[in-house]
């Protein structure tokens, strides 16, 4: 007889902030904000990720007598925005055969490209592993009760990932271009590991990117007041008009991050003429920064380098991070010391034959993204050397 028993809950308000990051916050984890319950409450509590956006909660939470042992974040959405792993052929392939691909359930952190674990066990559980199967059936089973297409788990630990491949989930590679503290103990410490003439040009985009009077100021818990999140708004809704046709994110979700995660938060604020004009929010947990939604109104050239990816390698060094993330995508990271860093997801596909559509295509897409990998880590700015 099962001893775990599962519950399906459609918003974060039916558990506890207690109970939910109980299951978050490991040594495995190391305190992932986005994983947060406060972090998914304010996505949901300012209408950013509800129904009415396409992103229906169905978070499985597993419960053992009355005490929660894992979570599932889980979301049923009628469209594939704001997951930065791009299915949108799959959907047009099964349209253009007759069948229907959406509603699919998604689990992953709404618009956040971050990797972090998905199958969470609350720390001191003797069997984790059991735990995270017993979440994954509890999820094929809400997949085959509502009918949908296809579950997708993006963004996963790579041991999530080869687990889920295990119960007969597809297995699915990209990338993203992280830095990493190799025992750095200044920015001039990292630079001295790159080859001469990299090191030359970053040198030279720092001091551009504040030639014209600019100044950077750092920002976080108490001191980010709502006036900042009022410029830096105005940034992000600037930058996501232009690249993405329209902002997933409301104004009233950045106040209450604040409200509830401000120690977590990092936000870098550019000056000129005593006037705000660009910025970028970091989320930390306890060994990564994360850096999130660059936004500006004046064009200053090498500024979005400077604090996107120079004060965060920056910032990571002097407080003794691991890593920085700094989103999707990006191969110009490359030569600013940001190398090829493998992501992974996995993917159940309820109809048999495209199911083995997809499994063929990921075959050769997960070739492609490897020898891609091989070739641009050969184009990595350090000095000749193992990396």
């Amino acid at each position: 007889m099962n001893m775990y028993h599962p519950r399906i809950i459609t918003s974060l308000s039916e558990i506890s902030e207690q109970d939910w990051n109980s299951c978050c916050f490991n040594d495995i984890t190391c305190h992932n904000p986005f994983l947060s319950h406060q972090f998914l409450s304010a996505l949901e509590n300012s209408g950013s990720a509800t129904a009415e956006t396409g992103w229906l909660a169905q978070h499985i939470t597993l419960w053992k007598d009355k005490e929660i042992v894992g979570i599932m974040p889980l979301y049923l959405k009628n469209h594939s925005h704001g997951e930065y792993v791009f299915d949108h052929a799959w959907a047009n392939a099964l349209h253009n055969t007759g069948g229907q691909y959406y509603p699919k359930l998604q689990s992953s952190i709404p618009f956040t490209p971050v990797t972090g674990a998905k199958l969470l066990v609350r720390p001191g559980e003797e069997n984790q592993p059991d735990i995270q199967k017993n979440l994954l059936t509890a999820a094929l089973s809400l997949t085959k009760t509502l009918g949908v297409s296809s579950l997708h788990v993006t963004f996963a630990e790579k041991e999530e990932w080869e687990l889920m491949a295990e119960c007969g989930f597809l297995k699915r590679l990209d990338q993203q271009f992280h830095w990493l503290n190799e025992g750095y103990r200044s920015f001039e410490d990292f630079l001295t590991a790159l080859s001469s003439r990299k090191r030359k040009n970053i040198r030279k985009e720092r001091k551009q990117a504040l030639i014209n009077d600019i100044e950077i100021e750092h920002l976080s818990g108490k001191d980010i007041t709502e006036d900042h999140w009022d410029h830096y708004f105005s940034f992000y809704l600037d930058t996501s008009n232009r690249k993405w046709g329209q902002a997933y994110l409301n104004r009233e979700f950045f106040s209450l991050l604040s409200e509830k995660l401000s120690d977590r938060i990092l936000l870098i604020m550019c000056k000129r003429n005593n006037k705000y004009i660009a910025g970028a929010m970091n989320l930390i947990s306890d060994d990564t920064l994360y850096g999130r939604y660059w936004g500006a109104i004046e064009d200053h050239r090498y500024l979005h380098f400077e604090v996107c990816y120079y004060q965060a390698i920056d910032y990571a060094i002097k407080h003794g991070l691991k890593k920085v993330e700094a989103g999707a995508q990006g191969d110009h990271k490359l030569a600013r010391g940001y190398l090829p860093t493998s992501t992974h997801s996995a993917h159940w596909i309820t109809n048999p034959s495209f199911r083995d559509a997809i499994a063929n295509f990921l075959t050769h897409e997960r070739e492609a993204i490897l020898q891609n990998k091989e070739v641009l880590t050969s184009f990595a700015p350090f000095k000749k050397r193992d990396i």
